[in-house]
């Protein structure tokens, strides 16, 4: 009985009042009349701007930007001197805007191209052709002493399998731990706790 007079009221004076006038909570009747699920929307037609510029006007635009006179200026300038002429026809984003359009915004100086380079390769087809090298740092017997530790490896022809790779050997002077310093030249840096007690160090104040 409360649903049928909140449905004959509805159409007249609207939901709200209808469920007010009855004592109908509002909620209650939504949740009585309520489809699931819900029905499909309508399709939205888009509506053209009223403002826009018709297809005429845009093709004159075009037609102005490319012409002999503005055809190396861009359309913030063009938008200038036709103020300074007494002539408006667009504002200087509608420009861009019809010339985005047509494929004609950019940079058209000439760039430079670089084109993919390919990365150096070296081939080995037989022994002593190829060598690779690496440096490990150790720590030496004392305190901020440390060794330089070069390996040079000669990694196996194309014709051998990868797995039959040489290791380093120790009876090329190369492959020495030479101390800190010039890699022939077995040298070591004096710290603090060298020094002898005796010679005052030269930050201590006078």
């Amino acid at each position: 009985m409360i649903d049928q007079a909140v449905c004959e009221l509805a159409p007249i004076v609207g939901v709200t009042a209808a469920c007010a006038a009855v004592g109908e909570p509002r909620a209650r009747h939504y949740r009585r009349h309520r489809k699931s699920p819900a029905p499909p929307r309508p399709d939205r037609v888009a509506t053209p701007q009223p403002r826009a510029l018709s297809e005429v006007e845009r093709k004159e635009i075009r037609r102005l930007l490319n012409s002999e006179e503005h055809v190396d200026e861009a359309p913030a300038t063009v938008y200038a001197k036709l103020l300074d002429e007494g002539i408006y026809l667009a504002s200087v984003s509608t420009m861009y805007r019809v010339l985005r359009e047509h494929g004609e915004v950019g940079d058209r100086r000439r760039h430079a191209t670089h084109p993919a380079r390919k990365k150096p390769e070296l081939l080995a087809t037989g022994p002593n052709q190829v060598y690779s090298w690496d440096i490990t740092k150790l720590h030496g017997p004392q305190k901020w002493t440390y060794y330089y530790l070069y390996t040079v490896i000669e990694p196996p022809p194309t014709t051998e399998r990868l797995s039959r790779r040489r290791r380093p050997s120790f009876e090329s002077p190369a492959a020495w731990p030479w101390p800190m310093g010039t890699p022939r030249t077995a040298r070591f840096k004096k710290t603090a706790k060298d020094r002898p007690r005796n010679v005052p160090s030269r930050r201590q104040d006078d």
